[in-house]
C-alpha cells in the first residue's frame, strides 16, 4: 500500500512541475509578443514624428525640371523670378526685384511693380554678390539657358534654386507649378479657370466673325523680321488657346524669317504687327513702302493691324489675357 501511495504522489508531482512549465512558457511567450508589439508601435511613432519635424522644419523636397533635387521653404517669402513677374502678380506675389532691359522693366507690369527695383538683366543674370543684397529665399529661373555656365551652383548656395526648363512653353503648365512651390495652388487654379473661362467666350465670337480665316503675326526687330509660329508666347495664344488659322510657313515652327521674297507666300486673311521694343521701326518703314508689300491680299483688304508689343511679347496670363482682348476687338467687329 505505501508503494502505491508512493507513485500516486510522484504522479501528482510531475504533474504539478509539467503545469508549472507550460505556464512559464506561456507568460514568457505572451511578455515576448507584448515586447514586440510595443517596439513595431513605437516604430510607427517614430515614422509619423520624423513626417511631423520635416513639416515643422518648415521645408520640403521637390525636384525641378532639369532633376534638381531641392528644399524649398513651405511658406516662402523674398522671391527672385526674373522673366516671370506676370505669373508671380497673377498669384498675388510681388518679388524682391524685376527683370529689366536697361532700366525699362516689363512695362504693362509697372503699376503692380512701381515699388519693386529693376535688375538690369541685357548683359546677363546678376553676380551672386549682386543677387545676395536682395537676401531671397528662394530662386527660380524660367529657362535652362539661364542655369548654364556654373549659375546654378552659385546661385543654390546662396537660396534653393528651381530651374525650368522653359516656363514659357508653357504658362498653363508652369503657373500651376509656381502655385505649388509658393504655397499659391488655389490661386493658380482659379487664374486659369478665369482664363479658360475668358478663351472659350472669345472662341465664340470669333467664330461667328472669322470661323476659318488664318491669322499671320509679323515680329519686326532690331534684327531682322520673322513670323511668328504658334507654340508659344502670343503664337500660341492666338493660333493654339482660340484656335485661329495659321500660315503654312510656320505650321511646325517656332518662327521663319520673312523677307520681300517671303511676303507673297504669307497665305493668312489677317496680319498682326508687332514692333519689338520699338526697334523695328527701321525694317517696318522700308518693308512696308514696298510695293510687294502693298499687293499683299491683307493689305490690299485693310486687315493689318499694330498691336502692342508690350504685352503681345509678354509671357503670362495677364499678357495673354489682354492679347485676347485685342484679337476680339479688332476681328470680332
Amino acid at each position: 500500500m505505501f508503494r502505491t501511495a508512493f507513485k500516486a504522489w510522484t504522479l501528482a508531482l510531475l504533474c504539478c512541475v509539467l503545469i508549472g512549465s507550460l505556464l512559464t512558457a506561456c507568460s514568457s511567450n505572451m511578455e515576448n509578443s507584448m515586447k514586440t508589439s510595443e517596439q513595431q508601435s513605437a516604430i510607427s511613432t517614430a515614422s509619423v514624428s520624423g513626417e511631423k519635424s520635416s513639416e515643422l522644419s518648415g521645408e520640403r523636397m521637390v525636384i525641378d525640371e532639369l532633376g534638381h533635387e531641392i528644399k524649398v521653404p513651405v511658406e516662402p517669402k523674398r522671391i527672385f523670378a526674373p522673366n516671370l513677374e506676370d505669373s508671380l502678380i497673377k498669384l498675388g506675389v510681388k518679388p524682391v526685384a524685376q527683370w529689366s532691359n536697361g532700366n525699362r522693366g516689363h512695362d504693362y507690369l509697372q503699376e503692380e511693380l512701381k515699388d519693386v527695383p529693376k535688375i538690369d538683366l541685357s548683359g546677363g543674370l546678376p553676380s551672386p554678390e549682386v543677387l545676395m543684397t536682395y537676401n531671397p529665399d528662394l530662386i527660380i529661373l524660367h529657362t535652362a539657358t539661364f542655369a548654364q555656365n556654373g549659375t546654378y551652383e552659385s546661385y543654390s548656395k546662396i537660396a534653393p534654386t528651381y530651374v525650368f526648363n522653359n516656363a514659357s512653353g508653357n504658362i498653363e503648365k508652369s503657373l500651376t507649378i509656381l502655385g505649388e512651390l509658393l504655397g499659391k495652388s488655389n490661386e493658380a487654379d482659379n487664374a486659369l479657370q478665369a482664363y479658360q473661362q475668358k478663351v472659350n467666350n472669345a472662341k465664340e465670337k470669333l467664330d461667328k466673325a472669322v470661323g476659318g480665316k488664318k491669322v499671320a503675326i509679323i515680329r519686326f526687330a532690331a534684327k531682322g523680321v520673322s513670323l511668328m509660329g504658334g507654340k508659344y508666347l502670343c503664337g500660341y495664344v492666338v493660333h493654339e488657346n482660340l484656335g485661329l488659322g495659321i500660315s503654312r510657313l510656320v505650321e511646325k515652327k517656332n518662327s521663319a524669317n520673312v523677307s520681300l521674297e517671303i511676303l507673297p507666300q504669307i497665305d493668312a486673311d489677317y496680319i498682326f504687327v508687332i514692333n519689338a521694343y520699338g526697334q523695328g521701326t527701321g525694317h517696318m518703314k522700308e518693308m512696308m513702302k514696298n510695293p510687294i508689300w502693298k499687293n499683299i491680299p491683307a493689305v490690299k483688304q485693310g486687315q493689318v493691324y499694330e498691336v502692342d508689343n508690350k504685352y503681345w511679347l509678354g509671357s503670362g496670363l495677364i499678357a495673354y489675357e489682354k492679347i485676347v482682348d485685342d484679337t476680339v476687338r479688332l476681328l470680332a467687329k
